[in-house]
């Protein structure tokens, strides 16, 4: 009698222990495993195949990625890459250093029962897969942490989707908590403004600030994606942090694909226009990507540049994402606790 007691007790102890053990997962968009074409077009596959991500009748898309897309586009991109490529893809890489970044401070913070790892909706680490390895390695509670300050649902809701794919093969439901947005979380700000102030002090103050945000087609968001609406909370959050009058900034939308109308201004767009007009100097920074990647390194920091200087821009400079950052973790960590 008291043996099988002691057997269920430390069952009971065993199954205190396993709840207790929490995952944070920081999710980002994905990248090819290689700079090269074939890495690259498995890449641009799955990421093209979620109609989260592509909403046109299936059928005529399916001829539109295998037929046109996947035969012509990965070859350009797997250049782009590799022009920013440092043993390891940009995104990849400083997601997994701040996932190390926001250990080591819940770890200082006296919590230690948090894991903290990176993953991809696409690609690798692969989302699914530490999902469904999540509870084979003891983690009773899990939370999903997709680095997107401004919800869409071409980001978010794609990251939700896999989650629910997930839980829907589940009978014993693990504890989940997905973190929706954090556009004008106070860290946020203060964390991008502080990025923006320290450029300013190492390399000067431009005529012109701009907000680049990725693109979204117009019609997503006639349809009802809020995406627009926060970007421009967070460009006029972001000004009056740093206290830039009217004609000092503007927001801009980047990374726009295929012929239909998408979110404008267009960056590059305006870009030549300031140039001109007459503005000598721009910089140009991107509060919708938590770290850096293609768009910002390769898209921002060079395109852009040459379109600029190419139009009678004198001085352009690109604002680093705020990547492993430790007032980024900070911020991470508060997401974390507020829930």
């Amino acid at each position: 009698m008291e043996k099988g007691m002691e057997e269920i007790a430390k069952r009971e102890s065993a199954g205190l222990e396993t709840s207790a053990r929490r995952l944070v997962l920081l999710v980002n968009l994905g990248t090819p495993d290689a700079p090269d074409t074939a890495a690259v077009r498995r890449y641009l596959r799955e990421f093209l195949s979620d109609p989260r991500v592509i909403e046109v009748p299936r059928l005529l898309w399916w001829f539109v990625l295998n037929g046109i897309i996947l035969v012509f586009r990965p070859k350009r991109v797997a250049a782009l890459y590799a022009s920013i490529w440092e043993e390891d893809s940009p995104i990849r890489r400083f997601t997994v250093a701040l996932a190390g970044r926001l250990q080591d401070h819940l770890r200082a913070g006296g919590d230690t029962r948090t894991e903290v790892r990176a993953a991809m909706t696409y690609g690798s680490p692969s989302l699914r897969r530490l999902l469904d390895g999540a509870r084979d390695e003891g983690f009773g509670e899990v939370v999903v942490l997709p680095l997107y300050p401004q919800y869409s649902a071409t980001t978010t809701a794609a990251v939700f989707d896999q989650v629910a794919d997930h839980l829907r093969g589940q009978r014993d439901l693990t504890a989940f908590r997905l973190i929706r947005d954090y556009h004008l979380h106070p860290l946020y700000i203060g964390a991008v403004a502080a990025r923006v102030r320290r450029h300013w002090e190492e390399h000067g103050r431009a005529e012109r600030l701009l907000f680049s945000f990725h693109g979204l087609p117009q019609d997503y968001v006639d349809r009802g994606d809020p995406y627009q609406r926060e970007c421009r909370a967070t460009a006029a959050a972001l000004a009056a942090a740093l206290g830039l009058a009217g004609d000092e900034w503007a927001l801009s939308f980047q990374s726009r694909f295929g012929p239909r109308a998408w979110l404008q201004p267009y960056t590059d767009e305006l870009l030549r226009q300031w140039a001109g007009d007459g503005v000598a100097s721009v910089a140009v920074t991107c509060p919708g990507f938590a770290v850096d990647c293609l768009e910002t390194l390769e898209e921002i920091a060079l395109q852009n540049r040459d379109f600029f200087l190419e139009a009678g821009g004198r001085d352009y400079s690109y604002i680093p994402a705020l990547n492993d950052d430790d007032d980024h973790a900070r911020l991470l960590q508060a997401l974390l606790q507020d829930g």
